[in-house]
């Protein structure tokens, strides 16, 4: 792929999400489900499941040497917004269907992010009534309220349905990205949160979406990068940018350094960066980019890489696990060797 053809596609999909970080309205959802949930017994409404060959069980050939994938833990991902079609052909919700929008899903966050855990454990991640892109942004809270909390009622039935057929006992991680993270929220501190499951967190990496200090009663923010049964929170943007809708939270999100994972050392240089995987997937590039600690994001430098003197965009929001691939693989693994010592 020529340099100016990346360059344009990172462009275009950082532009997709730009601002995508705001969290979704409408502060009381009710638990109604007035509609059909989604049947997970079908392997099709899945878009990774361990048995099944998928896009989540790509490594990068860098790393494929030394692969060596562990059975005993599970992380469940939550996708993010894939369904970004602005005349909303479907409604406030998508299908989970639609060939054109599970490809997306599959081609992009699958391979470029849950793989991120494919040696940590096995991967299960949902397809789900997502709420389209612009359900972000409306001033119809109440709509886009209600299509939040049918993705949601997915996320759930996914998450039960998986509790009582393939989790057998197995320590948990709870992967999730943007929307996904908005959903992710509520499934920790519906199932995990001062519940007996939260004995089975390995960690849950909440990434993409501010994540109030305040959310959860017993679930902590981690402090170290082999702290288990806690959360790690990130949103990526340049150095020195902070949107407009950060500077009006009142609050000061969870924000975890993904290349220290030490609250006690919130800066990293650009040198600890072990890999990041950017567009060609089988591509790790080290020192790409560094990590501080700032407010309630996480701001880096402008990213080494052949082309970059063009690259202007100050959110990287799309890009908030692959500037740091190979770190969260490798802590999520660290957490993981953690968790059974324990």
């Amino acid at each position: 792929m020529k340099p100016v053809h990346i360059l344009s596609c990172l462009l275009l999909f950082c532009l997709c999400f730009q601002g995508a970080n705001a969290q979704a309205v409408g502060a009381d959802i009710l638990n109604k489900t007035p509609y059909v949930l989604t049947d997970y017994s079908n392997a099709a409404n899945w878009a990774a499941l361990p048995w099944i060959k998928d896009p989540s069980d790509s490594v990068p050939a860098p790393l494929q040497k030394n692969y060596h994938p562990d059975s005993l833990v599970d992380i469940f991902f939550i996708h993010p917004t894939t369904y970004t079609d602005t005349l909303m052909q479907f409604g406030w919700n998508a299908p989970v269907d639609d060939s054109a929008i599970n490809k997306k899903t599959d081609e992009g966050t699958i391979l470029y992010q849950a793989s991120i855990f494919n040696e940590a454990g096995r991967v299960f991640a949902p397809r789900y009534r997502q709420a389209s892109l612009s359900a972000y942004y409306s001033h119809d809270t109440a709509a886009a309220a209600a299509a939040f909390d049918e993705a949601y009622q997915d996320v759930k039935a996914a998450f039960e349905y998986y509790l009582e057929h393939y989790n057998n006992g197995r320590p948990i991680i709870i992967a999730s990205h943007s929307q996904g993270t908005t959903h992710g929220i509520r499934l920790i501190k519906e199932f995990f949160d001062g519940k007996a499951l939260q004995r089975k967190l390995v960690a849950a990496y909440l990434v993409g979406m501010a994540v109030k200090p305040d959310t959860f009663t017993t679930v902590t923010s981690c402090k170290a990068p082999a702290q288990t049964g806690c959360i790690c929170s990130w949103r990526t943007f340049k150095q020195d940018y902070e949107p407009l809708y950060v500077q009006r939270e009142n609050f000061t999100a969870i924000v975890t350094n993904p290349l220290t994972w030490d609250a006690s050392k919130p800066d990293a240089d650009r040198k600890e960066n072990k890999g990041s995987v950017l567009l060609n997937f089988n591509k790790v590039k080290p020192k790409v980019v560094n990590a501080s600690v700032h407010d309630g994001v996480l701001w880096i430098g402008k990213p080494h890489f052949f082309g970059s003197v063009f690259f202007t965009n100050k959110n990287y929001h799309i890009a908030d696990y692959n500037l740091f691939y190979l770190s969260v693989r490798q802590n999520a693994l660290q957490r993981v060797n953690a968790f059974w010592k324990e």
